[in-house]
């Protein structure tokens, strides 16, 4: 959806997107878009730009976004988070994007890593 968040949101809302679920994956739009979003019923998805320095906006979204529609992921191989930034990204990288989102909220890394594979498992049906 990259520069074209306006078109994307009213495709989905014309074609009924997120009747069944969905993730807004990784998420950089702003708070209005997020909003929209979850309206829709989808979900919200922090990649590792979330860590980045100069990801403010993106920061105060990943604050307000409900805890039961959260959701976390590495976007592999790419945007590796902080402190791995510049080299290739990989999985066990996603506990650097629950850090920072669980410092953003002020609650534990146990508790995102919680919510977020509770949210994971709710969207998409498994029973693990």
């Amino acid at each position: 959806t990259r520069d074209s968040a306006a078109d994307t949101l009213r495709l989905m809302r014309e074609e009924g997107a997120g009747a069944p679920g969905g993730v807004m994956h990784c998420f950089t739009e702003t708070q209005e878009v997020a909003d929209a979003a979850l309206d829709l019923g989808f979900y919200i998805s922090f990649s590792g730009i979330v860590t980045f320095k100069n990801a403010k906006a993106l920061k105060a979204v990943a604050r307000q976004v409900p805890l039961d529609r959260l959701l976390i992921e590495t976007d592999s191989p790419y945007l590796a988070p902080v402190p791995h930034r510049g080299k290739v990204n990989e999985p066990g990288f996603v506990k650097h994007v629950a850090e920072e989102i669980a410092a953003l909220r002020g609650e534990t890394v146990e508790r995102i890593a919680e919510v977020s594979t509770e949210n994971f498992k709710r969207l998409f049906n498994i029973d693990l």
